[in-house]
């Protein structure tokens, strides 16, 4: 399984983590590049020039990269790294999460408020269910994951969450079927491994990020 939870397929690219030296699907590794400055920059969508730099979507593996002059080995040259860089690279992941649910919202497959969420999840129609991490546990509990290949996402803050919706706040959201839904759940996982969760009563403080 990937860290998004698809199973591996033949023709995913690889790459090797520079910490861990471990090759794996770039769908759960981080990928920074060197900009003109010589200064690392993380390229959170995989888009900007240059040769690319990977590392896994892991908090503690991006900050010993930080810290052991990991990225300047890899690029062959003194590099500058910024300072809070797993913090950097956690704030652009939810933006990134937080972007895309808002995507689902727009394409008319995602809602969220709970009477929404729930009518989705009793008709089958909900794929994920997203709760705000900082939301009320005795709330949260009220509603259950689908089933199945359904998943859980408790990783974002009331407050990001609203942020897909264009509101304040939103504790409760559901998202259907389709590619930007496996988008969400591939950028959550990568999320899940830099972001410092509270355990989840509703799923036994395992996890934020759960396949069903």
């Amino acid at each position: 399984m990937t860290r998004g939870g698809r199973e591996k397929e033949q023709d995913d690219p690889e790459r090797k983590c520079i910490v861990s030296g471990d090759s794996q699907p770039k769908t759960g590794l981080v990928r920074f590049c060197i900009g003109p400055d010589n200064s690392v920059v993380p390229d959170i969508l995989g888009r900007l020039p240059g040769r690319g730099i990977y590392v896994a979507a892991d908090r503690a593996a991006i900050t010993k990269a930080a810290t052991k002059g990991l990225f300047s080995r890899a690029a062959r040259q003194s590099v500058t790294v910024p300072p809070g860089l797993a913090d950097l690279v956690e704030s652009l992941l939810a933006r990134r999460v937080v972007d895309l649910i808002s995507m689902c919202r727009k394409a008319n497959a995602a809602v969220m408020g709970y009477e929404k969420v729930k009518d989705w999840l009793q008709s089958g129609k909900a794929r994920v269910l997203v709760q705000a991490s900082d939301g009320s546990e005795r709330g949260k509990t009220k509603l259950r994951p689908p089933e199945g290949e359904g998943r859980f996402i408790g990783l974002l803050t009331a407050g990001e969450l609203g942020l897909a919706f264009g509101r304040e706040r939103a504790i409760h959201a559901a998202l259907g079927a389709g590619g930007l839904t496996t988008r969400v759940v591939e950028e959550a996982a990568r999320l899940s491994g830099l972001r410092i969760a509270q355990p989840d009563e509703q799923d036994g403080g395992s996890t934020a990020m759960k396949d069903m």
